[in-house]
């Protein structure tokens, strides 16, 4: 039986391919808490906290009680005559209560799979792209989804959501040194969309057009999220992202490894398309020279005038401290 947290909290228990989902918002937060501290007692005035915040009932303990009822309830027992020995999941304490597993949880495996993934990714990026996308596979929406707000839900839920990303932004690194440029392009584009300001997906767009012949498409991609950071943030790109413009303008970018390590199954049925342009056989025809040097000379020029407006900018700042000074 496995508990699972990579989207709403439910116990899965594998002989009878069953999910069990706690019903009510009480309930799912107290299961999810229990699982985010399994194996560690969890006071309960923590829980009490977890499911009721500033607002607790006035017989806090024995309402807690009462979910905590509940939901052993939900938990299964051997069965008759199967010769399976009892376990107790939930297990009272004199401060609280522990949640004690007998398998890992998916949030769990998916870190083990993230941890052998990366372990992979030097040495056969091949299969440390298959390992990174089991691991991703596990997830079913954001994490703990339904179980409140809670400070224990929460914070493991924001950490979990950011090393998804993190798993994310690993697997489409992988896939680049695997030789799938090609492939990861659509998915890549999908993520800037829903992460407009997490500059390391941008970084691995403009990298993965580049190598399937794009460059300036993926000179456009840097022009857009400096668009997006100044107004959103009033910020530039940070220098990692300028540097891979820089290296792509200038054609400084290494081209794609040899092939090397296990095979790669292909990304088209989670959703990698080639792009135009690239050669793929689908009829499309290569774009046309003229057009992308007027883009390339277009974007040098917009360099250029960002950098001189920069200067502007610091001259005049310099003249302002001077004249502030020689006024005190």
């Amino acid at each position: 039986m496995e508990f699972r947290i990579l989207g709403p909290v439910q116990i899965y228990d594998d002989g009878v391919d069953v999910s069990v989902v706690p019903t009510g918002a009480k309930q799912r937060a107290l299961l999810g808490a229990l699982v985010v501290r399994a194996g560690q007692v969890v006071p309960a005035e923590r829980l009490v906290d977890e499911l009721w915040a500033e607002r607790p009932p006035a017989r806090a303990a024995n309402a807690l009680q009462a979910h905590v009822a509940r939901l052993r309830r939900l938990l299964p027992q051997p069965l008759p005559g199967s010769g399976e020995p009892h376990h107790e999941w939930l297990v009272t304490r004199p401060l609280g209560y522990v949640l004690r597993l007998r398998a890992p949880t998916d949030a769990q495996r998916f870190h083990r799979l993230v941890a052998e993934g990366r372990a992979l990714a030097a040495t056969d990026p091949g299969r440390a792209v298959e390992v990174l996308r089991e691991g991703l596979a596990l997830w079913r929406g954001p994490a703990l989804e339904g179980c409140g707000r809670g400070t224990i839900c929460s914070t493991e839920a924001a950490l979990l959501e950011e090393n998804r990303l993190v798993a994310l932004e690993t697997l489409y690194d992988t896939c680049l040194r695997a030789g799938l440029a090609q492939e990861i392009t659509g998915e890549l584009e999908e993520l800037t969309t829903t992460h407009p300001l997490r500059e390391r997906f941008y970084e691995l767009l403009m990298t993965a057009l580049y190598r399937s012949g794009r460059q300036a498409e993926a000179l456009g991609t840097y022009e857009r999220v400096r668009r997006r950071l100044v107004h959103d943030l009033g910020i530039e790109p940070g220098p990692v992202l300028r540097g891979r413009m820089e290296a792509i303008l200038h054609h400084g970018l290494p081209g794609p490894p040899a092939a090397s390590g296990s095979a790669v199954r292909p990304l088209s049925a989670v959703g990698g398309q080639p792009g135009p342009g690239t050669g793929t056989g689908t009829g499309e025809t290569a774009r046309p020279v003229g057009p992308l040097h007027d883009e390339i000379a277009w974007l040098r020029h917009r360099l250029e005038r960002l950098a001189r407006e920069q200067r502007d900018l610091a001259d005049r700042l310099d003249r302002l401290t001077a004249r502030d000074v020689a006024g005190l």
